[in-house]
């Protein structure tokens, strides 16, 4: 970071006499504070302002403040502002048309924090980048990744994620992307939005700031989008598996590798899944847009790391496989991992733990049941976990494979059960929305 206080506060128009000492970083947790840093101050469950003295501590040479001057610690420089969460986005606002990267927003209802993944993989084949570091996608979230990338970053990669109407119309046009993409429209945040309709235009807000000349990557399969797109000013292209503009072929899914091939070339992604072939080919499409060659995007997608607890491969104490995705889910979500999961060749039995989709409206109990559509006869045990996937126990009557039923109070058997019956050549995966644990439950068996 090269901002001084000084500039700071000619950024943010306030007014008095600030010396020119360098600010070495931004932190909103009083715990990362470290020598010369800019404290925060942002109201959560405590005003952060009651956590000043520890930033103070921790090396804090100042702070934004919102309370009576009186009540500060004694030894650090004050930036009186009337909010502290405005000031914090406004300084990202002038920090980033300071460093002056491109900027790539990605949004969607699944698989935005893997194609952010891959195009920043991509892009750092010829450019200096910087991604959005873990799930710092909100109001909050998106300025602390804008504030602490390198000055010399040319690409800016940026996650947008909602719960609400109009919230990724705020991060678009904080940031102004010159590229954005929607990954897919699923059902996430339905309780939130009323329909999948609603959905797509709370996507559809990424073009709130995207540049008049900018370019904009939509799924192929989604008619919903087609409509909100086609008044745009902006490049549209789509992307899909073997339809769209950018379009692909599978030729070969394994464990930890999936091939493909787009435009007569081959490509080869570290994951698992035809649906990380479409996130794929958004990196492919950013990668196109900014003038990278075929040779430098298949070797920045064959090199991408995937960020925690999205399709991670991991090892049970016993030596049986698991496949874990338990970040999130929703119905579109859930039944892509399901279908590929199920194609996979294992050597013993075929595990799935599925836990209750959460925020999914009045309709849920329907999409829980839609989900006997995506468990084939080549899964062999089927555990469900949660009030609403009881309907979807229900429905799974007379199968091929055993169903078994926990309610959330239940984990513990849930978990010995497992433990029991899970043998070393076994895969499992497990897929469910963060609220309902599941991490718990790996945790256990490792």
């Amino acid at each position: 970071m090269n901002l001084t206080i000084k500039e700071i506060a000619g950024a943010l128009n306030i007014q008095g006499e600030y010396p020119d000492n360098m600010i070495s970083s931004v932190e909103f947790d009083s715990r990362l504070i470290k020598a010369d840093g800019l404290f925060v101050p942002l109201a959560g469950e405590r005003d952060g302002h009651t956590f000043a003295d520890k930033a103070l501590e921790n090396g804090a040479v100042a702070s934004f403040w919102s309370r009576p001057l009186e009540e500060a610690p004694t030894g650090m420089i004050l930036l009186p502002v009337a909010d502290v969460a405005h000031a914090f986005q406004q300084l990202a606002v002038y920090y980033q048309a300071k460093v002056a990267p491109k900027v790539i927003g990605i949004t969607g209802s699944n698989g935005k924090t893997t194609t952010k993944d891959m195009t920043e993989s991509v892009l750092a084949q010829q450019f200096k980048t910087y991604k959005t570091q873990g799930n710092y996608n909100n109001d909050l979230g998106m300025p602390y990744t804008i504030l602490h990338m390198p000055v010399d970053t040319q690409m800016l990669i940026l996650e947008m994620g909602m719960d609400h109407k109009d919230e990724i119309a705020f991060l678009s046009q904080l940031a102004k992307p010159d590229a954005a993409a929607i990954t897919l429209v699923g059902e996430a945040h339905l309780e939130n939005l009323g329909s999948r309709q609603g959905i797509a235009a709370a996507k559809m807000e990424i073009v709130t700031g995207l540049k008049a000349e900018g370019l904009l990557l939509i799924p192929a399969n989604e008619p919903l989008l087609e409509p909100l797109v086609a008044p745009l000013s902006q490049t549209v292209q789509t992307f899909g598996i073997q339809r769209g503009d950018l379009s692909a072929t599978i030729l070969t899914e394994a464990k930890e590798q999936t091939t493909f091939e787009v435009a007569g070339m081959v490509y080869e992604i570290p994951v698992l899944g035809s649906y990380n072939v479409t996130n794929a080919l958004i990196a492919y499409g950013f990668g196109q847009y900014f003038g990278l060659t075929n040779e430098q995007i298949a070797r920045g997608l064959a090199q991408f790391q995937l960020t925690k607890n999205r399709t991670q491969w991991l090892k049970a104490a016993n030596g049986a496989d698991i496949l874990s995705d338990v970040y999130n889910a929703n119905p579109t979500a859930m039944g892509l991992v399901l279908d590929s999961f199920g194609q996979l060749e294992i050597k013993g039995k075929r595990f799935v733990v599925l836990a209750d989709m959460l925020e999914l409206g009045p309709d849920a109990t329907a999409m829980h049941v839609s989900m006997k559509d995506h468990l084939s006869d080549d899964y062999d045990e089927v555990f469900l976990y949660g009030s609403e996937m009881k309907a979807l126990a229900k429905a799974l009557q007379g199968r091929s494979f055993k169903v078994y039923h926990f309610e959330k109070e239940e984990k513990a058997s849930l978990i010995a059960q497992l433990m029991k019956q899970l043998k070393a050549t076994d895969t499992l995966l497990l897929k469910g929305s963060n609220g309902m644990g599941l991490a718990e439950i790996i945790e256990h068996l490792q």
